[in-house]
């Protein structure tokens, strides 16, 4: 019988420069999707695979990221926060805690959106008796992503890092998610900058070593610029979104508690944080809101993202703005592709 598998790894270290300004105040793994810090979806995928010990790898305002997740509900699982000094890549990240590892174990990224089957991920790696694992997904710009190529028994054969178009052979992505041997952690130089896809799985495949590719069933999403997180919140919203029945609400969306919506207001394809006050007549359409924003009467919003306790003026019209925390736009403004730190 398969030995369980009970450790996994984070990574929770990313600054999220193409994110900014709302990055300027928290860092990438806990901005909301529907209202929970990213890595929380992470974090319960493997609670619920079994996984005992979680170690979260933190770097950019790590004391942020540890103080938000003292809140998040484990389940019994133990969680326990790791600081690098310098960067040291993602696998440079894992190969630090190398001498804490008992046995197989799970590395995960804790800054793209995965509400995932990860026990089902775990099962397939030792059903293959792989070296390692990786979870894939398809996505329509593979240029952005590490490609795989499998051949019929899913094992890896093709690996590229974010190819040229003329280079794409595949669609099928690395997903940031790995089921590994302890051994694996062997290849991984000590004191050096390592990433698993740009110099790792590159090297293990010129070896031979048993990699294997697994589909994840579930929710993925990569959320590295803004707009990418706006539609992780809507594609989230499509499956667990919550909002009052009335008219000019049309879903997906997803309103938090203690938001009020005035009658007479679009809310369409947005994901509204909580305590945000949305007055008569407003618009809102493909956008988020995080909470305690103030949107005036009669202002529109579309394909926009605004941090935490934003005021827009009465009449105001943004457009693909991106907007930092505490942000205020003044009545009958209008902006569009702006950045507003």
């Amino acid at each position: 019988m398969a030995k369980d598998v009970e450790q996994a790894i984070v990574l929770a270290g990313g600054r999220g420069t193409r994110l900014k300004p709302l990055t300027n105040n928290r860092p990438k793994p806990l901005l909301p999707v529907l209202g929970r810090p990213c890595i929380e979806y992470i974090l319960s995928a493997l609670v619920d695979a079994g996984i005992e010990q979680i170690f979260v790898a933190c770097g950019y305002r790590a004391d942020d990221l540890s103080d938000a997740l003292h809140k998040f509900d484990s389940k019994g699982a133990e969680i326990i926060f790791t600081f690098e000094d310098e960067p040291a890549g993602t696998a440079g990240a894992v190969k630090l805690l190398e001498s804490r590892i008992v046995g197989t174990f799970v590395v995960a990224s804790g800054d793209v959106l995965a509400d995932v089957d990860m026990k089902e991920l775990i099962e397939r790696h030792q059903a293959k008796e792989a070296f390692a694992t990786m979870a894939l997904t398809t996505v329509d710009k593979p240029e952005e992503f590490g490609i795989v190529g499998l051949d019929p028994n899913n094992r890896i054969v093709k690996f590229k890092e974010k190819p040229a178009s003329h280079e794409v052979f595949s669609n099928l992505i690395n997903a940031g998610i790995y089921i590994l041997e302890k051994e694996v952690l062997e290849y991984i130089p000590e004191g050096e900058m390592f990433d698993f896809s740009k110099n790792l799985f590159p090297g293990l495949l010129g070896m031979g070593k048993a990699l294997f590719g697994a589909p994840i069933h579930g929710m993925w999403k990569d959320i590295g610029r803004p707009s990418d997180l706006i539609e992780a919140n809507i594609e989230m919203a499509s499956k667990k979104g919550r909002y009052p029945q009335m008219d000019g609400i049309d879903p997906p969306v997803h309103i938090g508690l203690g938001t009020e919506v005035e009658a007479g207001s679009i809310i369409r394809r947005s994901v509204l944080g909580e305590l945000i006050h949305v007055r008569k007549g407003a618009e809102i359409i493909d956008s988020l809101l995080m909470d305690r924003c103030e949107v005036g009467s009669e202002s529109q919003i579309t394909k926009s993202a605004l941090g935490m306790g934003c005021v827009i003026g009465k009449g105001s019209r943004l457009v693909d703005c991106v907007l930092d925390d505490d942000t205020e736009i003044s009545p009958g403004t209008t902006l569009i592709g702006e950045q507003l730190d």
